[in-house]
């Protein structure tokens, strides 16, 4: 490495290391070996060949003066062609050694940057939906890109150019020594205008480039926001689109003009180094030169120390800012080793039993719950925030009773908040219970494995998510390996096959994100259809119609009493009209059950569920008469024209 890009190099590893650098941590260090250790033969090789092309990198110089001995002492053609081809030699054997490390490092790095990856990712899905309803999507992104590969850069990078910039230094420092100490050390007294100013600059670069980092994530949150359907239909709707754009434009332009400032300065920066390079390299000629006259040196090696000056100076000047790059990559790491240490809330025992076969009953003996605080499922820097929310721990379920029989539906009504939702959720086992037990068949769903837990539930909420992807892959997520029959036969029970048909591709047309591109009803009756397909023998519905239209509604409707033919259900209704025939119906109120009967047996308590329900009438009966009068006048201007 030449002066000016050892001078690159420094400004580089200080401008864009990390700010909140933390002391040398030995557990740290052990956790790092544990993922280095299955690529421990290849880091051995990479270490090898670092070192054996420091060696070759100090031996061209020396070979050179030989060269410039044999020219000046008039040595025969044949010395000077043998030394020519020796350096030719070590010149392609430093270059295959070079693809050879090249090699070997980036087999290292991406390994690594594979094991990191697929450890955070399998991690981050096992932790429960409060973690993923209070981090930023794109802070945990960013632990799984930038973080993973800053990581990985302490095997490919630094610890290459640490081993071999030590063994260059120390060789190259011991063979100046022995050609000239005089000079050596007036190279050495050169150094600190060297470095010096690499850190002072680097510094203020780093602060230039953490404002401009700062600017580009505001954008790019600006664009991931307003570009998506919803976020564009909303700037069009309000209006906004030259304060949209008058905003994104500010902060574009403060990165432009930061990067003007940035390359100015680096320019400024590197142009000095160069200029201080090239005065060492004039002090050494001068000063080798006469002692090259006195007959204390000769000519070659003169020019030997020439050489082996920017072989001293690059690897000081790399060593010089190698503790902040050693420092950045213990940063990436502990990174991504704080989602690995945040421990999910819902775990599978060892002795996991699969539900029963046959018909399952569902049962909630006394469950009592309270959503976990943050500091239990997330982290302030995955949020985002200087400090995690206090608040949690206070308990929204107190002393649920019910259970529901095998083929039997229950519904759960009651105001907004009252502890619905939370019920299907313990169900689903997204949380778990603070107390008491939920069982399926008999068996409590913490005993239960995973994959029989999904395999025996179902669950469609209020959303409809889907994925951007095509709608046989959206169905056959519970399902890989459905067959287009059977894809065909849930598509036509959820009443979507007239949709599907009309559409270019079929099967294979993209649905957008979130589902974008299909209207409510349509999205409701697709997560029918997955559920369909899944044959689950226990469904929750989360107020799966409460978003839609009448006419959608009619149609999810249809599809729901598929769904829930001859299976065990419960029920969130928002219309009451919708769970007339449910076999329970459970009326939920701050967080308790207070009453519970079928529809006829509320309606004559004239309790909670009576008044619900006279108030849910008027108003439908309100917007049924509106709307009745809204055509007869209609067709009385049509009949008056």
């Amino acid at each position: 490495m030449s002066m000016e890009g050892a001078a690159w190099h420094s400004l580089y590893s200080i401008t864009h290391a990390k700010n909140d650098a933390k002391p040398f941590n030995k557990a740290t260090l052990k956790r790092i070996m544990g993922f280095a250790a299955p690529h421990r033969k290849k880091l051995v090789w990479f270490l090898i060949l670092s070192v054996v092309t420091a060696v070759l990198a100090v031996a061209t110089p020396l070979l050179a003066g030989q060269v410039v001995n044999a020219i000046t002492q008039s040595e025969s053609v044949e010395t000077v062609v043998r030394l020519a081809v020796l350096i030719a030699l070590i010149a392609i054997a430093d270059a295959g050694l070079g693809l050879l490390s090249r090699w070997l490092s980036s087999q290292i790095g991406e390994a690594l940057i594979l094991d990191l990856r697929t450890a955070v990712f399998d991690h981050v899905l096992k932790m429960p939906i409060a973690f993923f309803t209070r981090t930023r999507t794109g802070a945990l992104v960013s632990r799984l890109n930038n973080d993973v590969i800053g990581a990985q850069r302490a095997f490919s990078g630094t610890l290459s150019g640490v081993v071999s910039n030590i063994v260059a230094l120390v060789l190259t420092f011991v063979v100046m020594l022995g050609l000239s100490w005089q000079v050596t050390l007036l190279a050495l007294i050169m150094l600190p205008v060297f470095v010096i100013p690499a850190r002072r600059m680097g510094k203020r670069l780093a602060a230039l480039q953490r404002e401009s980092a700062n600017h580009n994530a505001s954008m790019g949150t600006q664009m991931t926001e307003r570009f998506s359907a919803p976020g564009a239909t909303l700037i069009k709707l309000f209006g906004r689109p030259h304060e949209e754009s008058a905003e994104f434009e500010a902060r574009a332009r403060r990165v432009q003009d930061i990067g003007v400032k940035t390359a100015m300065v680096q320019f400024t920066f590197v142009t000095a180094l160069t200029l201080v390079s090239a005065l060492a390299l004039a002090l050494v000629y001068g000063l080798g030169g006469f002692y090259a006259i006195i007959g204390q040196l000769n000519a070659g090696e003169v020019v030997a120390l020439a050489l082996l000056l920017t072989r001293l100076y690059a690897p000081l000047t790399a060593l010089a800012s190698a503790r902040v790059e050693v420092m950045s990559a213990l940063v990436s790491f502990e990174r991504v080793f704080e989602v690995l240490d945040l421990q999910p809330l819902i775990t599978e025992k060892d002795d996991a039993v699969e539900v029963p076969a046959g018909p399952v009953a569902v049962e909630f003996d006394d469950v009592t719950f309270a959503y976990p605080s943050a500091e239990k499922v997330s982290l302030a820097s995955l949020e985002e925030v200087a400090t995690l929310d206090t608040r949690g721990g206070e308990e929204v379920l107190h002393g649920i009773n019910f259970r529901v029989e095998p083929g039997q539906t229950v519904a759960l009504v009651g105001s907004s908040g009252a502890g619905k939702s939370t019920i299907a959720n313990l169900l689903a086992r997204l949380y778990d219970v603070d107390g008491g037990a939920v069982r399926m068949a008999g068996t409590d769903l913490r005993d239960v494995t995973f994959e029989s837990l999904r395999n025996t539930l179902g669950m469609v909420t209020q959303d409809g998510h889907l994925f951007h992807d095509t709608i046989r892959a959206n169905l056959t997520l519970a399902a890989p390996d459905a067959t287009d029959e059977q894809v065909w036969s849930v598509i036509e029970r959820a009443r979507l096959e007239p949709v599907i048909r009309s559409m270019p591709d079929g099967l294979d047309t993209v649905v957008g994100e979130r589902g974008y591109r299909l209207s409510g009803g349509e999205r409701q009756r697709m997560t029918i259809a997955r559920l369909l397909l899944a044959q689950p023998r226990v469904v929750i519905l989360d107020e799966a119609t409460a978003a839609l239209d009448s006419t959608s509604e009619a149609a999810v409707q249809a599809a729901l009493a598929e769904a829930l033919a001859g299976r065990t259900a419960v029920v969130i209704a928002h219309r009451l009209s919708t769970i007339r025939a449910a076999d329970v119906i459970l009326v939920v109120e701050a967080g308790q059950i207070i009453e519970r009967g079928t529809h006829s047996q509320l309606l004559a308590a004239d309790g909670r569920y009576a008044e619900l329900y006279r108030t849910q009438f008027a108003v439908d009966k309100a917007e049924t008469d509106k709307a009745e009068a809204d055509v007869v006048a209609t067709e009385k201007a049509e009949a008056e024209v």
